[in-house]
């Protein structure tokens, strides 16, 4: 480790500086880090001094760190953001879009890729020179290209955004929820305002005080959750659009309101792949590096036929009963026999409460059922919507919400009677 001086940090304002800049970058990278925690990590510093990095090093994990997903990003920034020699080797590699086909020499840690794209996040480029004068200078902020900008973002195709318009719609995607209602159920639970009188509840209370009836006791429908199962081509033309619906997953997964028993997902191309397990991990980027390592057909062929006969076999009976809702996201695009394929498919419908089929090629507006596999599907899925963008993920939530919502399904259903 690097010896450095013992700072008395009133006399050294720029250090000052330096540790509310490194804990913005941290909360830009998803720690949730307040003022609070920054004045406490200022006065830590102040309080313990230190001569070597690593002293400086565990002051600043002890204010910034409370989760063990955090520990990783944490160490990432602190090594790119103190003084690393290497620095803007590793900005510039991480943040340069990745080239198909060619083998990276060192492959970035989770975490890493976060880390500095929340280093750059709001960085000053050609930022004017300001003289520093005894007037005061009026900075005037223009925000009206701030909302277009954004709509811009919600409505552009995934494969057709940049690496920073990436990040920025992966953190409008964690922002997502995907509500559900109830499913009602006969069973009753107790309830102060029910509108039904429950018997045995009322008598037994009643013996309590020697046979008189004093109030009457309550009961409600217990309300059941159902299951979400997820459905995720990760063949080569849907390779782009799998990793940000699985970002919007994750979000599902982890957040604790959103009102579904659980959440299974599963990837297939060429073979189908259980990664329910990985997306509770609560740190996205170690959820999608386990998830890209167990399945070994990212970016592969498609046998979409194959793989649904492999879920309703090994998988349906344990996750889709109860009413499970169901949402299978592919472009239909099948090298398999379209007689399995739509026996599969059927096979499925007939087994969730609803099913979903969120396709990326809806983004066209000349988009017809020609392919096979589409043709196959689409009399047995429930709804039928686009899924290329944060927009039509948006509109997602809201037709869960609508039970006879079809999308796009009877436009198309009539070109194919047609």
């Amino acid at each position: 480790m690097t010896e450095l001086p013992s700072l008395d940090l009133p006399e050294h304002p720029k250090l000052t500086h330096n540790i509310t800049h490194f804990a913005r970058a941290l909360r830009r990278a998803g720690l949730p880090i307040g003022p609070g925690r920054v004045i406490d990590a200022i006065r830590a510093v102040e309080a313990a001094g230190f001569t070597e990095k690593a002293d400086f090093y565990w002051v600043l994990h002890a204010c910034f760190v409370n989760r063990p997903e955090h520990r990783r990003v944490f160490a990432q920034l602190f090594r790119l953001y103190w003084r690393d020699p290497r620095y803007m080797e590793h900005v510039m590699s991480m943040m340069l879009p990745a080239i198909r086909g060619v083998q990276e020499e060192r492959r970035a840690e989770a975490a890493e890729k976060r880390a500095a794209e929340a280093l750059l996040d709001g960085a000053e480029r050609d930022a004017p020179e300001i003289e520093e004068s005894g007037e005061e200078v009026q900075i005037d902020i223009d925000a009206s290209r701030t909302m277009s900008r954004e709509e811009r973002l919600r409505t552009l195709d995934f494969e057709q955004m940049s690496t920073a318009e990436i990040a920025e719609a992966k953190r409008m995607l964690a922002r997502l929820r995907l509500p559900v209602r109830p499913i009602p159920t006969r069973r009753a639970m107790a309830a102060l305002q029910g509108r039904v009188i429950d018997g045995r509840r009322t008598l037994r209370a009643a013996m309590r005080q020697g046979g008189e009836l004093r109030k009457l006791q309550m009961k409600a429908p217990r309300p059941r959750w159902p299951n979400l199962v997820v459905l995720c081509d990760i063949s080569g033309s849907m390779s782009q659009y799998s990793r940000m619906v699985l970002h919007f997953l994750h979000a599902v997964a982890n957040h604790k309101g959103a009102g579904w028993a659980k959440v299974y997902a599963f990837t297939f191309g060429t073979r189908l792949t259980n990664i329910t397990r990985h997306l509770a991990t609560r740190d996205v980027d170690q959820a999608l590096k386990a998830a890209g390592a167990q399945a070994q057909d990212w970016e592969g062929g498609t046998r979409i036929g194959q793989s649904l006969h492999v879920f309703n076999r090994d998988w349906s009976r344990r996750v889709t009963g109860q009413g499970a809702v169901v949402l299978f996201i592919s472009d239909g695009l099948d090298r398999d026999d379209a007689t399995l394929l739509e026996k599969e498919i059927e096979r499925l419908h007939l087994s969730a409460r609803r099913l979903i089929w969120l396709n990326p090629l809806l983004r066209w507006d000349g988009f017809a059922p020609k392919a096979a596999g589409i043709r196959a599907m689409l009399p047995h899925v429930d709804s039928f919507r686009a899924g290329h963008s944060v927009a039509t993920l948006e509109e997602l939530a809201a037709a869960l919400s609508r039970p006879d919502d079809m999308g796009e399904k009877g436009r198309l259903m009539a070109m194919l009677g047609s």
